[in-house]
């Protein structure tokens, strides 16, 4: 495994970081307590040093089901590792936006103790879709929990990128914000651009979904069948095929230490420079090795990036 620098913070994270959302969300299927805990396990003899979760990564009666198995599942390694997390948005509460004070006091308190932890190493807004989702008694909020030494980073996390992006590159000309995390990958480079600016101002940059939610997973083909809580059965089976035949030309980036799609796509994520880490979203041990193994291969060279610009002639971008 190896190591970067989170923007200009000087806190250092492995490349690769772990996302508990597969653990509680149900989007990819159920996923056992003991397969999530194993995984922690792994990431940590594997030399991952960051974990990425929320409060909204629950169900409807319960919120942070993630956090709760992440704090257990890391146990005494905790203050080995970096934990993110987010508030704004809880399970609980349909996702509703509260990016306000009282929420912000309320949720970091909770998510420290389903976490069995004192300090949060980044908190997140968990993905505003609007400038009037923010309360402006949220800033003083976060500052008076950063002096409580609960939280370390301020970050965003962007969701609805073209009608936010806007929210991430005003806050860090105010200051506001340490870190960004935003889909970037393969198949969606709508965050390309910000990533540059950003990046090169000296913001983390955490890159998610960068296995376009299962599709450069190698195991989707145009007869796959999603089951009805799945996130990819919005797509027709026209959109499907679109997708597929993107991915089998991407098979040449496949070599003797590049053995597999999820691999080459972790590979091409961390070939950006700008790119802080790139999140994993395992499910269990196995669907983890390919991430571990993306920060030991070769980077792809100038010519293979640039075969995948020609092929790539649009986002494939959630709908």
């Amino acid at each position: 495994m190896f190591y970067r620098t989170i923007g200009n913070t000087g806190i250092q994270t492995s490349e690769v970081g772990l996302g508990t959302w597969a653990f509680a969300s149900g989007a990819y299927g159920s996923v056992a307590e003991t397969d999530a805990i194993n995984t922690i396990k792994l990431a940590l003899d594997s030399g991952i040093t960051l974990f990425d979760t929320a409060p909204l990564y629950g169900n409807a009666e319960r919120d942070g089901i993630s956090e709760e198995i992440l704090g257990k599942g890391l146990g005494k390694d905790r203050d080995k590792v970096l934990i993110s997390t987010k508030f704004g948005r809880n399970s609980t509460q349909r996702a509703t936006p509260n990016f306000h004070a009282q929420r912000a006091y309320e949720s970091v308190d909770a998510s420290l103790k389903r976490l069995n932890t004192d300090h949060i190493d980044v908190l997140f807004f968990h993905s505003p879709f609007s400038d009037e989702d923010i309360h402006n008694d949220v800033w003083e909020a976060l500052d008076k929990i950063k002096e409580q030494g609960k939280i370390r980073l301020v970050g965003h996390s962007i969701s609805k990128f073209e009608d936010t992006q806007h929210m991430a590159r005003n806050w860090v000309t105010e200051r506001k914000i340490d870190v960004i995390q935003v889909v970037y990958s393969l198949m969606n480079r709508e965050s390309t651009q910000l990533i540059h600016d950003l990046g090169t101002q000296g913001i983390g940059i955490f890159a998610r979904e960068s296995l376009a939610n299962g599709f450069l997973s190698g195991t989707i083909t145009r007869n796959t069948q999603f089951e009805s809580n799945n996130l990819n059965k919005r797509y027709s089976s026209e959109e499907i095929g679109e997708r597929v035949d993107y991915i089998e030309a991407l098979s040449f980036l496949l070599r003797n230490d590049v053995k597999t799609m999820p691999q080459a796509a972790l590979r091409w994520v961390l070939d950006n420079p700008n790119v802080s880490l790139v999140l994993s979203g395992a499910k269990n041990p196995k669907e983890l090795q390919d991430a571990i193994a993306a920060s030991a291969c070769a980077p792809f060279t100038k010519n293979e990036h640039q075969h995948t610009q020609k092929l790539h002639t649009k986002d494939f971008q959630a709908a």
